[in-house]
């Protein structure tokens, strides 16, 4: 990813956040001489050190998987931002937090590292719900999926959010983002402003 200075997050309590709370991405590596990309909730290992994902068994990506350094990108808010809202002109751009991960794969199809994967990644979706569901897995089910793990051996993280910009400038886009709707990205961009 291109990391200009103004837009790098090196904080890694800052980037493991937003992985956590970004945690549906892609997943993209090569199959048969091409790239190819699925798109997946991923479970952050509790050393922070891997990521863990399930692909439904007839999806070819996990089939050349193994050992294969892939990339996992995991977007976050985004929105384009008009040249009109800047008190300075500019150019039409787009403003946009996101994170590459790096890392070997493992594929695995063990019932109980499987269960494990699909059990964290329920508990962690179904926390915020009134009435969590609980999981019941029948083995069958298990065997319909293939997991991946992600050995973590490089993160990018970028928050382009008009840090290049005058003060001005930025609290525009801000304010006209705000009215749009765009309440994840505005909270990203004011924290630019402390």
């Amino acid at each position: 990813m291109y990391l200009p200075k103004h837009f790098k997050v090196e904080d890694e309590a800052e980037i493991f956040a937003f992985i956590e709370a970004n945690s549906f991405g892609q997943l993209i590596s090569q199959h048969q001489g091409r790239t190819i990309a699925s798109h997946l909730p991923f479970l952050l290992s509790e050393d922070r050190s891997r990521l863990l994902c399930h692909v439904a068994r007839p999806n070819p990506q996990w089939q050349e998987l193994q050992d294969q350094e892939a990339l996992i990108i995991l977007p976050g808010p985004h929105d384009y931002i008009s040249p009109s809202w800047y008190e300075n002109p500019g150019v039409p751009t787009w403003n946009y937090q996101a994170v590459h991960v790096y890392g070997q794969c493992r594929v695995f199809e063990e019932a109980e590292a499987l269960r494990e994967v699909v059990n964290g990644l329920t508990a962690k979706h179904e926390a915020s719900l009134e009435q969590p569901w609980q999981p019941q897995y029948k083995e069958a089910m298990l065997k319909a999926i293939v997991g991946i793990e992600i050995s973590i051996s490089d993160i990018q993280c970028k928050y382009k959010l008009s840090q290049n910009r005058a003060l001005e400038d930025r609290q525009g886009a801000i304010d006209k983002l705000d009215k749009q709707g765009a309440a994840a990205l505005t909270a990203a961009m004011r924290k630019t402003l402390l």
